[in-house]
């Protein structure tokens, strides 16, 4: 078995490599839906009556996987921990096995943290490219925290041509820190980025808007935002959050999803406009899933100007981790990288 940590994975792990892992399981789940089992993921909420401890949640996701010749079983345990920022720790803390169902055996065990950023915003960036418009020059990242900066990355491995970013989060300093980190860790990207000191102003000009917060209401109306806009929102990943307000909601031209059972469950800003009274979207108006992007049974006309307001809906699912977490331990396995241990 080779023990991977956080570095490891980061050597190992590029973001056309997630994007890429993610397109081919996508396309296996279409071609063979019953190669990929990946049962709806186990939370637990984790709420202690202590000051210390702010409501957060532990998560089970566990996913088989057959690729024509051999079965791999990935399971990825998450906990998230809302405090741990003030801790200088991640918010998300995961690890990740990858087993051999054929004999049981361990193939790898690793750092799940950078791998669940990586794969969250590789599916961002597989509907970015499948969804936004072609010639998409300005980004907003509304909500800098840790995965905002791999989705910013995904954006712009996808769309050649943006050339501005807009940042904006409720406590400014720390969009600040994202503006300086960013441009020291992806320094590849000829980007200017701006601090911005509303969320208004960070959309108004907006392409594409990439959305990563713990809101619990809508962060901007239809009003707001340009008619052909594309938005990435990962946030909100429980029923009574929300960052996507009901107009934008009702009056996008394509809603895509990550994982519909997942989602009914999860997807806070779905769940609530269905369940408003006052809002006409409804599940039954949801146009399809990434997979139907994929796979060419749902298209977006790209090159359109006024194709309307597109919204990729993300909630993660166990079988995105493990097509990346896969491709990692079989590089690991092959080239011996990370520590070798025995069980």
């Amino acid at each position: 078995m080779q023990v991977l940590n956080i570095e490891t994975v980061k050597q190992q792990l590029t973001m056309p490599m997630a994007i890429e892992a993610i397109e081919a399981l996508l396309k296996l789940q279409n071609k063979n839906p019953n190669w990929v089992k990946s049962p709806e993921r186990l939370v637990i909420p984790t709420s202690a009556d202590i000051e210390q401890h702010q409501s957060g949640s532990h998560l089970s996701m566990p996913c088989v996987m057959f690729d024509g010749e051999n079965e791999f079983a990935v399971v990825k345990l998450v906990t998230i921990c809302p405090h741990n920022p003030k801790r200088n720790l991640p918010t998300t803390v995961a690890t990740i096995t990858v087993s051999d169902t054929a004999t049981g055996e361990t193939l790898a065990f690793m750092d799940g943290i950078y791998v669940t950023q990586v794969r969250t915003a590789a599916i961002s960036g597989v509907a970015t490219k499948y969804m936004a418009n072609s010639d998409s020059s300005t980004v907003a990242v509304v909500g800098t925290g840790g995965m905002a900066y791999e989705q910013l990355n995904a954006v712009l491995t996808v769309c050649p041509n943006i050339t501005e970013v807009m940042l904006w989060n409720r406590t400014t300093d720390k969009a600040r820190d994202f503006k300086a980190a960013f441009e020291r860790d992806y320094s590849q990207w000829n980007v200017k980025l701006t601090v911005c000191d509303t969320v208004e102003e960070a959309v108004k000009e907006a392409d594409i808007i990439n959305l990563a917060t713990r809101a619990t209401e809508g962060l901007f109306e239809v009003d707001q935002v340009k008619p052909n806009v594309h938005i990435n929102a990962v946030g909100a990943y429980q029923p009574n959050m929300k960052e996507v307000s009901d107009s934008i909601i009702e009056a996008s031209a394509y809603v895509v999803i990550d994982d519909l059972e997942g989602g009914k469950h999860e997807a806070g800003d779905l769940i609530q406009a269905h369940d408003n009274s006052n809002c006409d979207w409804q599940w039954d108006q949801l146009s399809g899933q990434l997979l139907d992007l994929v796979s060419g049974s749902l298209k977006v006309d790209t090159d359109n100007k006024d194709k309307g307001i597109t919204l990729f809906k993300s909630v993660g699912a166990a079988s995105f981790d493990a097509a990346v977490a896969l491709k990692i331990a079989q590089t690991a396995k092959r080239d011996q990288i990370g520590q070798a241990v025995a069980l």
